[in-house]
This record gives structure tokens, sequence and C-alpha cells, in this order.
């Protein structure tokens, strides 16, 4: 095709570009070193943490009124990747910052937009968001904890599950029935609340397969009084505005999961072009290169639907809900599969802590889970396309 087509304005920009060389080099540098040791002890990436709050690679989403860099959804999404494909429980820094604060951005109030961004922007704390429980993980409209209104101020009871990054981070929002006996989905609000509230604690850190260096524990609400200027948009909207969060922050799950995937197919590719057996290098064999290019055929196809859900997400268009999901669930998949091909690719080798692979597919899984299971990002498909 010649001319001014609109297939010409796909592509990447310059800006884009430079944003992946520089996130690279601080990943290969800063972070990767440090991606075995975080897994082996189960401990939080400070070193990936400081490297991205000291290269704007923290929270790159906030907009430069709050003292951000103001990313666009894209840029954001290549963060994310760059950074999954060094360490996928460091890349969860910058992608849990956007879930946390978008229900923020995207129906708060200037007060508390101003008094909670900011902070996050300067590096000063991460920001963590409290949905599911144990009995409404995803039904979420099913959530027990409540907020009462007391004066001027609202007291929560209750708990969450499967909280990334709780303990570390300072700031949390929290979705909470506000009126039991409203119409169900629009009885919930959302609340930011504080590490230091009273009556709000920690449960013990979860012990998980993969993604170990990200903890997850519970939030408990004890009578934990918060005062009444902390509500994010309307008493009762909190569950609209949780789910538009989610076709968001969805697609920031599918650039983990390609970042995970293309980490795995570079070790696998290095790997094969060294290793020789029956007197030829492995990656010489054609059943090996099959699989090659299974693997980058199937990852491509993921990223470039993924970049264009992150445009989607970035221009707030009407299918986002479904390319959200599907980039979501497209993505994830993929990095299962191809994780588990490149630890095929290593044999024995592939098996051993000694090279990154196991660790890659461990980390992978969680993507097909978390942010909406894969299975309900079907469903989401399937409503967006029955509606049409």
């Amino acid at each position: 095709m010649t001319g001014n087509s609109d297939f010409d304005t796909y592509r990447l920009s310059e800006d884009h570009e430079a944003i992946r060389e520089a996130v690279r080099a601080v990943a290969e540098d800063k972070i990767a070193p440090y991606a075995a040791a975080v897994d082996e002890e189960a401990r939080y990436p400070q070193e990936a943490h400081d490297a991205l709050v000291a290269s704007d690679f923290f929270a790159p989403h906030v907009s430069e009124e709050y003292g951000g860099v103001g990313a666009d959804a894209l840029a954001t999404c290549i963060v994310i990747e760059e950074v999954a494909r060094a360490c996928a429980s460091s890349s969860l820094i910058p992608a849990v910052n956007k879930l946390g604060s978008m229900p923020l951005v995207l129906a708060a109030n200037e007060d508390v937009k101003k008094r909670y961004l900011t902070p996050l922007a300067a590096g000063e704390t991460t920001f963590s968001y409290g949905l599911s429980e144990r009995e409404a993980g995803s039904d979420t409209a099913a959530m027990r904890c409540k907020a009462v209104r007391d004066g001027d101020d609202w007291v929560l009871s209750g708990q969450k599950s499967w909280i990334t990054n709780a303990g570390v981070s300072n700031f949390y929002t929290v979705l909470a029935v506000t009126d039991p006996d409203g119409p169900r989905g629009n009885n919930i609000t959302a609340f930011v609340l504080e590490k230091g509230d009273e009556g709000f604690t920690f449960g013990e850190k979860e012990r998980k397969l993969g993604i170990k260096g990200s903890p997850t524990r519970e939030l408990h609400f004890d009578a934990c009084r918060i005062p009444g200027d902390r509500v994010v948009g309307e008493v009762g909207a909190g569950l609209k505005i949780a789910l538009k969060t989610l076709d968001h922050t969805r697609v920031t799950i599918g650039a983990q999961a390609v970042g995970i995937a293309q980490g795995a197919l570079d070790h696998a590719l290095a790997y094969v072009k060294e290793r020789q057996q029956f007197g030829k290098r492995v990656a010489e064999f054609q059943g090996i290169q099959f699989m090659l290019a299974d693997m980058a055929m199937t990852l491509e196809a993921a990223r470039q639907l993924m970049y264009v859900a992150a445009a989607k997400s970035e221009r707030d268009d009407a299918d986002l809900p479904f390319f959200g999901a599907a980039a979501k669930a497209y993505a994830s998949d993929v990095a299962m599969q191809v994780t588990t091909d490149a630890v095929q690719l290593l044999g024995g080798a592939g098996y051993t802590r000694d090279f990154p692979l196991e660790r890659m597919m461990r980390d992978a899984k969680i993507t097909q889970i978390y942010e909406g299971t894969n299975q309900i990002q079907r469903i989401v498909m399937a409503r967006q396309l029955l509606k049409g």
C-alpha cells in the first residue's frame, strides 16, 4: 500500500522506542541481576523499586499536573513489558501503581487526586488496590467488606484478599459496601486507605508459586475509621469505577505477560544457538526451529494486540472492554505456552534454577489468573460481542 493510509499511523513513535531503550537499560543493569535472589528469598525487589524511582519509571502514568511524567497508556505498557522481561515481580511495581491509583485518575475530586497522586509520582509510596475477598473473587458484587457512615467519617469492617504489594504500599484504594439493602452493584463505594489508619492491619504473606518478590497479603479492617474526604468518586459508584479501572489495567497484565514471554524466548534462543547435540547446534534441528517460530509468532501477535488495546485505553474507546480482556487473556495464555516451551528447549537445564526459565514459567501462570481469570475475560468479551 502506498500513500497516506490509516496503516501508516500504526507505528510506535520515536518517543515510545526511546522509552523502551531507556527502560531496557535500567532493567538489564539494575533489575535483572537481582531477579533470581528476589525469587529465591521471596523478598521485595527494593533494588528495582529504587531504580524505577530514579529513572521516572515508577508510576509513569501519573500526569504532569501532579508531578508525574504523564506517560500515555502505551508508554506505560512498554515500561511494564521491559521490566517483566527481566523480572516479573519488579514489573508489578509500575503495574500496581497504575491499578491502585486508576480509580482516582478516573473518578476522584481534585483534592483527593492532588493529595495522593503527588506522592505517588514522587516515588514516595506504592499504591495498592483492594477489590477481591475470600468469597468474592470473580463475583466482585458479592463483597462483604462494609463501610458505615458515622458523622463525617466512615467506619470500615471486613477484609480483602490477594492484595499485591500489601504492607509495602502506604495507600490503598478499597471497595466496600455502603448500602447493604441497595441494588447489587450500585451499593459499593471506593475509598483511599492509608497504611497507618487505626484498625487497618495485614495478614501473613501468601506463599506463592511465582512472583515471589511481590508481597501478597490480606487487608483487615476492624472498625477502621477514616475521614469522609477519602471517598473516591460518588458514593455508590464504587463498583462501576472498579470495573472501569480493570478495563484499563488489564492491558498492563497483557504487557507483563508479553515481557515474561520475551525474556523466556531470549534465553531459549541464546541457549539453543550454543548447545550442541549429535555434532551440531541444537538450533539447526528443524523441530527446534518450528518451536521457536511458533513461540515468536504467537508472542508477536500478543504484543500487537496488547499495543492496540493500550492505544484504545489511552483514547478510552468504546470497545476497550473487549480489547483489554482480549489482550490480557491472549497474552497470558501465550506467556504460559512460550515459557513452558522455553523450559522444554533447555531440556534438563531448563528445569533447574541455574537458568531463569523455570522462574519465568512459574511467574507466567499468575497472568492467567489475576485481574480477572481468563475465563472471566472470555465472559467480558462475549458480553461485548452480544451487546453489539
